[in-house]
């Protein structure tokens, strides 16, 4: 435009002019601008602008306002002037805006940019961006600019809609339930009333898998359709007449999550998780397809305050894995020491190979005593973990977890050589006594996983060990029905001259005809059989049922050509009833409970019976 510099005009130009031609007080030596001038061009522009625009003095009052912010507003532009700004735009009801705005009244701030809803007069709700500028410095005075952004804030809300919704069932989706959750644990929230509590409902659809393998997803998807439909009709019932409806979410897969603020205790969460299986077992008729499920629901309720969106989150998911393990088709509430023992049982498995290298771990030795004379003939090796945090632990605490995580190969064959090289110090020490025999456990992963025939081989040349020394027990379940590579160690074992025992006799497979094929040399009567031979007044009489029973394993053994060791004998009385049916060994705390090795040696030196735990 001739005569003028590149860039925005200043708003102090536009202030001016249009201050002159409203209250028409210009001095007598003044020139108003013609109609070609740039002020009554800047004039027309600010007049007629699509953007609703006003000139606000330094007090706040409205001095002009162009038609389109009338309109914005519901009314005749004129009727603005010298109406307070603020009250027009909402800026007072919200603090921080109300502040900058009157920073920037003052001069100290530069700009102020907000969004703010209007209500117009006929009720219909405008989102406004409301932008104030100051003017030139040699003005008194701001620019006030409204922009209408209804429009971009409902397509930014549908936008949003579809980011936060699942399209299969049309509930909350992942992101939008972490939100609330979220929102729901922060310190603002329950600090302003409410009751401090937070639940959560977390289902998994069981068998749900099976519906898409064989039916298609497509009927999958209108069955999670269907859930959804039910979950939300249960959710606006339990939300009926209080404070607020539970939220409903699709978290992925099969999936649900029913999310409760502001609960009021584990007996809301109860009831509305039973409502959701009771639901859910009804048919669903899809398609001309009726198709049955179950649920199954970790249920966790708790303060929020301390509690962290993780923290609930896996507590659900460990309480979900009770509900399925338990039986599925059932809810399940979240219990605290159950929790505690998951985690000392986690906390234990990733201990587990670091404790070996560590050398946390140390052998008892329980001894195996003639049932004839009460002598000591061999001990079993027990392992225990001696673990810096839980304490001492025994084999019932760790041999599992070990087995699950391949750990019981190192563990394993650490304890081989570990008793074998104190088998034979006992038998260097005492060298005219009859050597002991020592036992020590293998499991079945052991022979899968490790070549167990060359553990062993080593284990007795780096110690100097007679073979028949070392005694290697299995549990009946895995020798019995043993093949292919199983089967051949334990033959080439036997064949080295090490002998073989079935742990716990009785209890698995009792196989008798295989037993006569397995490379065995030694049975152990499982406990529950010599503690029918329990009886504490001497009116009382053994169970003759388990006698009998006792007594034919231990004839069917010597016929056999293996010898018998009866578990966990307690009293005499057992020891002289099985000492009477021709047991040959005895293992219990009648005669020792397990002991460090130099009381092994104690033993051997004395020369003493070991009856009595002496």
């Amino acid at each position: 435009m001739s005569g003028t510099s590149e860039g925005p005009t200043p708003a102090a130009d536009l202030d001016r002019s249009a201050v002159t031609e409203s209250d028409n007080t210009m001095s007598s030596g003044a020139r108003r601008p013609n109609a070609g001038s740039p002020a009554h061009a800047y004039r027309s522009v600010f007049a007629a602008a699509p953007l609703s625009m006003a000139i606000v003095d330094r007090d706040g009052r409205v001095v002009t306002a162009n038609d389109a912010f009338g309109t914005l507003l519901g009314t005749d532009a004129a009727a603005l002037t010298g109406r307070v700004a603020a009250d027009l735009v909402d800026l007072t009801s919200d603090a921080r805006a109300w502040h900058a705005y009157r920073e920037v009244l003052r001069g100290r701030q530069a700009k102020l940019r907000c969004t703010r809803r209007l209500k117009q007069p006929d009720g219909r709700v405008v989102w406004a961006q409301v932008t104030v500028t100051p003017l030139a410095e040699s003005e008194h005075g701001i620019l006030l600019s409204v922009a209408d952004i209804s429009a971009r804030r409902e397509l930014q809300a549908r936008l949003r809609h579809l980011q936060m919704h699942d399209p299969v069932t049309r509930l909350a989706n992942r992101t939008l339930f972490f939100e609330r959750l979220t929102a729901a644990l922060e310190a603002d929230t329950y600090e302003q009333g409410g009751t401090g509590r937070v639940g959560l409902c977390y289902l998994d659809l069981d068998g749900f898998k099976a519906v898409n393998d064989t039916l298609g997803h497509r009927v999958g998807d209108r069955l999670l359709a269907a859930v959804a439909e039910r979950l939300t009709q249960i959710a606006d019932e339990a939300g009926s007449g209080r404070a607020g409806t539970p939220l409903v979410a699709r978290l992925g897969g099969d999936e649900f999550a029913l999310l409760v603020e502001d609960s009021t205790g584990t007996d809301q969460l109860a009831e509305l998780a039973e409502s959701a299986l009771t639901a859910l077992r009804a048919p669903f008729d899809l398609a001309g397809r009726r198709l049955s499920l179950t649920a199954s629901i970790g249920v966790v309720e708790r303060h929020t305050a301390g509690t962290t969106a993780t923290g609930l989150m896996q507590a659900a998911d460990t309480t979900l894995y009770w509900a399925k393990a338990d039986g599925k088709g059932r809810w399940t509430l979240f219990d605290p020491e159950r929790n505690a023992h998951r985690m000392t049982r986690q906390a234990l498995s990733s201990a587990l190979r670091p404790a070996i290298d560590r050398g946390e771990f140390a052998l008892e030795y329980q001894p195996l005593v003639g049932m004839e004379d009460g002598r000591l003939r061999g001990v079993e090796a027990l392992a225990r973990w001696h673990h810096p945090q839980f304490g001492t632990l025994t084999p019932n605490r760790f041999i599992g977890l070990a087995e699950e995580d391949g750990s019981i190969v190192p563990l394993g064959r650490w304890a081989l050589i570990t008793a074998c090289r104190q088998a034979r110090r006992w038998q260097l020490d005492h060298p005219d006594e009859p050597p002991i025999f020592v036992s020590v456990n293998v499991a079945v992963r052991q022979v899968w996983d490790s070549d167990l025939v060359a553990d062993v081989a080593d284990a007795l040349a780096r110690t100097d060990l007679a073979p028949h020394l070392l005694q290697l027990e299995l549990t009946e379940s895995a020798v019995m029905g043993s093949a292919g590579r199983p089967l051949e160690a334990l033959q080439a074992l036997s064949d080295m001259g090490v002998r073989i025992a079935i742990d716990d006799f009785g209890t698995g497979y009792s196989n008798l005809a295989y037993l006569s094929r397995l490379p065995v040399s030694v049975l152990k009567l499982d406990g529950s059989f010599v503690r029918g031979f329990q009886y504490d007044d001497p009116g009382d009489r053994p169970n003759p049922a388990d006698e009998v029973v006792v007594e034919a394993m231990i004839q069917l053994a010597h016929r056999l050509g293996l010898t018998v060791t009866a578990e966990c004998v307690e009293t005499s009385a057992q020891a002289t009833r099985l000492r009477h049916i021709g047991c040959d060994t005895g293992q219990g705390w009648l005669y020792s409970r397990p002991v460090p090795p130099d009381r092994i040696s104690e033993l051997l030196a004395t020369q003493s019976y070991v009856v009595g735990n002496s």
